[in-house]
């Protein structure tokens, strides 16, 4: 009975006379949801009307030689004495075979650009409608959420566009089965590459977030993580192999700093194991 008491009062019910029925709920999530659509559309239209902004200087930018990231990896490929680090110009012949293929693409590359530029708000909006559900102590150790969500979600956005995105352009667009075959890219699948591994990379950086829950709910635990560190090392190891090229250094600038990430999960997974405990 005293354990109880002393549980209550380290982990206080949340207050009865606030509780909401689910219409109650269910409002205050449209309300949520109102915001961050307005959020998205908001910044969706500013992209809009910045066309040569969006597409010339970020969106073909990667394939370019005067890419930044391209220049870094040709001096360190001098550097290491590795020729195929340097990337140079791709040289990707993009065409449009829709007639009205750009205008959507443009829309479509508005909307994407709105949804990344306003995550960190969307973020806050979905900690709102959680945080009254949570006790005391859980507000407490995860008030940095919001922030650490948002930092997490740009890092692997900038981490997948200056690194991989330029990397797997490469590898794909160059490669050949055969020298009497060229390749002639249409925009929708340009597009879609580089979106697709923007937004799955920065969806992937959220794994401590991710790792956080599950081990304050009880899925995951440290030691499973542990386990299975060999594993996670192989399968980062196959998809650098796949998305670089055929050398190691390029290889291991995708690896490290992804299972860095794994690794940063385990600490995040032991800190909670422990606070669970207690």
């Amino acid at each position: 009975m005293a354990e109880m008491l002393t549980n209550k009062k380290k982990h206080p019910a949340p207050d009865p006379e606030k509780e909401m029925s689910f219409w109650d709920h269910l409002d205050a999530l449209r309300g949520h949801v109102f915001r961050s659509a307005i959020a998205i559309v908001a910044m969706g239209i500013l992209a809009f009307a910045n066309r040569e902004i969006i597409f010339d200087q970020i969106i073909l930018a990667p394939k370019s030689s005067e890419f930044i990231t391209n220049q870094l990896l040709c001096r360190l490929g001098d550097l290491l004495n590795v020729p195929s680090l340097c990337l140079g110009d791709m040289e990707l012949n993009i065409i449009n075979i829709n007639i009205s293929g750009q205008f959507t693409t443009h829309i479509y590359i508005s909307f994407f650009a709105g949804m990344v530029v306003a995550a960190p708000y969307v973020i806050w909006e979905i900690w709102r409608f959680i945080k009254p559900a949570l006790y005391e102590t859980e507000r407490k150790h995860s008030s940095g959420a919001v922030w650490s969500m948002s930092l997490l979600f740009i890092l692997g956005v900038l981490f997948s566009y200056y690194l991989i995105v330029p990397l797997t352009l490469s590898f794909f667009g160059s490669y050949q089965v055969s020298n009497s075959i060229s390749n002639q890219i249409s925009l929708a699948s340009y597009i879609s590459t580089v979106v697709s591994v923007t937004f799955s990379l920065g969806v992937v950086f959220e794994l401590p977030v991710f790792v956080y829950f599950l081990t304050k709910v009880g899925i995951i635990t440290p030691e499973f993580l542990k386990r299975n560190r060999k594993y996670t090392l192989v399968i980062l190891l196959i998809i650098a192999a796949v998305i670089t090229p055929p050398d190691i250094v390029s290889q291991i600038l995708v690896t490290i700093p992804l299972y860095g990430l794994y690794e940063l999960s385990i600490l995040v997974s032991q800190r909670i194991a422990k606070r669970n405990k207690v």
